[in-house]
């Protein structure tokens, strides 16, 4: 998504013959870029705060990171910015106690019988990690995964760009495991949407959690 950015935007800047600064010196292409990529952060962080609380913090202990375990207090630093305590967190099933220590909740300890339905917690984050696991557990598939996107209704659309967005920090820092995971669910999921409208009326039962989108 960057790159798409990027490339318009240089796009602008070389269309004429000169851009000026506002001391009407030339720009240079190494300050376009910096400009273009600037914006681009604005608007990443618009992105990112349109999620609830919990999947922000998420978000943000995975940037920095990754699945890493931390002490408890990083947890807490970073609870505290987006108002929520860490207990939230934990109870949300998205972070896990490890006694003085913390991290994201791993996907292989994720419940397998979670339905977005039925979690009174429900996170975007949560909706990503379980769908994933799904898509790839010898006893889920496709059409178990899109079981579970029918029931996120408008938690949909969000949960398709957590997955893209977590894509691209996953690429960024190397993680080349993460990132196969979160790209193939990005370039899945609009499948998903389409097979979760064949599914049977009593498995798509919409969840009644509001979001703040």
């Amino acid at each position: 998504m960057q790159q798409s950015v990027i490339g318009p935007g240089m796009g602008v800047f070389s269309r004429y013959f000169k851009v000026l600064e506002d001391d009407d010196s030339a720009m240079t292409v190494k300050t376009a870029l910096a400009n273009i990529n600037r914006v681009w952060e604005e608007i990443d962080q618009e992105l990112d705060a349109a999620f609830d609380a919990e999947t922000q913090v998420a978000l943000a202990w995975f940037a920095t990171y990754g699945l890493d375990s931390r002490s408890s207090g990083e947890l807490i630093t970073l609870a505290n910015a987006k108002n929520i305590t860490s207990n939230a967190l934990f109870d949300s099933g998205v972070f896990e106690d490890l006694r003085g220590k913390t991290a994201l909740t791993p996907r292989e300890k994720l419940s397998k019988d979670w339905s977005p339905a039925k979690d009174r917690t429900l996170t975007i984050w949560e909706c990503v990690q379980h769908t994933a696991r799904v898509l790839n557990a010898e006893d889920g598939g496709a059409e178990a995964a899109a079981r579970l996107v029918a029931q996120m209704g408008a938690a949909s659309d969000q949960a398709r760009k957590l997955a893209y967005r977590l894509f691209e920090i996953a690429t960024q820092k190397g993680w080349s495991q993460e990132a196969l995971v979160y790209n193939e669910l990005a370039q899945e999921w609009s499948h998903l949407e389409d097979a979760g409208t064949m599914v049977t009326p009593s498995s798509t039962k919409s969840t009644q959690v509001a979001f703040d989108l």
